[in-house]
């Protein structure tokens, strides 16, 4: 399936956390005029991120460590919480509140407290207010999301003075947003993975659950069928979300293709820190990793605009769509779209799989 033009967190239990990550199970092997380069999870992250072998498993680690100690820290702090990323430089995860008596609850974690001005939910009100006027957002304009280093709603956008126009219209006050100049111009990533077809088209298997696999919706619609494997789409939404769950008997591991040989497994699906990095698997670039900038962003396709989408620095693309996202051995999503291409580097999007599960009551395989 073309793309239409305009049209888509030292170091903790690293033994134990890999033999979890970069499990050796047999996988199915993409066909080999689709074959993409023969590099491994592992080897992408050396590639993509700059890191040694050593360093790229004790960053596994630390990140499985982050994001226990986040989702522990969302809960107790409640409205004071603002955010959080992983500090790839300083291998700790640091949390922003907006009350300076919250320091201590997050250093007794071992993480680093920061202390800002607007709240996690207040910033996510303002997203709000930007996704309740999406329509009239100028093409310019290609999405926006939560910086919580910054403490601001940020819009990528190709006219700054349009960008700020809108936010303002939109009732975000200017102190809140940065309008910030970038040549994004997003697009769905059809195919990805390991194939599947759709007539003559190829999307990507995402995840195996329960009573089949979970992919991109944006790759068909209710009522498709599909083949190699074979299976009907039980259910599709694209725009608004870009998910699916196609019903398949087909035997589907919990795994993720690795292409250099084996497989890594899933082991769940917790949230991986902001900063943490993220590996996807496509069918045409095969393994490429970045690191998560936002979740919770709105990426506005010529389709229409989709939310709730976790932003990226991955590369990807046309062809990786609907393929696996995954943190160590946590599944974070399935590959929706992006701008540019992995030759000059770009932004890429996932739909979140945990919302997935969610809105077709589904449980995710696991190896």
């Amino acid at each position: 399936m073309k793309t239409p033009k305009r049209t888509l967190f030292g170091s903790l239990a690293v033994a134990a956390v890999l033999a979890t990550a970069l499990g050796q199970q047999a996988s199915a092997a993409p066909s080999p005029d689709d074959a993409p380069p023969k590099v491994s999870m592992l080897g992408a992250m050396e590639r993509d991120l700059g890191l040694s072998e050593s360093q790229a498993k004790a960053r596994i680690a630390d990140e499985a460590q982050a994001s226990k100690a986040e989702k522990s820290l969302v809960k107790s702090l409640g409205a004071d919480y603002a955010g959080s990323w992983y500090d790839a430089k300083k291998g700790t995860l640091v949390v922003a509140v907006t009350d300076a008596a919250a320091a201590d609850a997050v250093t007794a974690k071992g993480a680093e407290a920061r202390t800002v001005e607007r709240s996690s939910s207040e910033l996510n009100g303002y997203m709000k207010d930007l996704n309740a006027k999406k329509s009239a957002a100028p093409d310019t304009v290609a999405g926006w999301y939560v910086d919580a280093e910054s403490n601001k709603v940020v819009l990528p956008t190709q006219d700054v003075a349009a960008a700020e126009t809108f936010a303002e219209k939109a009732g975000v006050p200017a102190e809140a947003f940065q309008a910030e100049a970038a040549p994004e111009r997003p697009q769905p990533l059809y195919q990805g993975g390991d194939a599947y077809y759709i007539g003559g088209a190829r999307c990507s298997i995402g995840f195996a659950v329960t009573g089949g696999f979970v992919s991109a919706g944006h790759c068909g619609t209710t009522g498709s069928t599909t083949s190699s494997p074979s299976g009907t789409f039980a259910g599709s939404s694209f725009p608004g979300n870009d998910y699916a769950f196609i019903r398949s008997s087909a035997s589907i591991t919990g795994t993720v293709n690795n292409y250099s040989g084996g497989s890594v497994a899933v082991r769940g699906s917790s949230n991986a820190a902001i900063g943490s990095s993220i590996c996807r698997s496509g069918s045409t670039t095969g393994w490429r990793c970045g690191t998560i900038q936002a979740r919770n962003s709105t990426v506005n396709y010529a389709e229409g605009s989709v939310t709730g989408l976790i932003r990226t620095t991955a590369c990807a693309e046309p062809g990786d769509s609907g393929g696996s996202a995954i943190s160590g051995n946590q599944a974070q999503g399935v590959t929706s779209g992006g701008s540019g291409n992995c030759s000059v580097g770009g932004t890429t999007y996932f739909q979140p799989v945990n919302e997935i599960l969610s809105a077709y009551g589904l449980t995710l395989k696991t190896s």
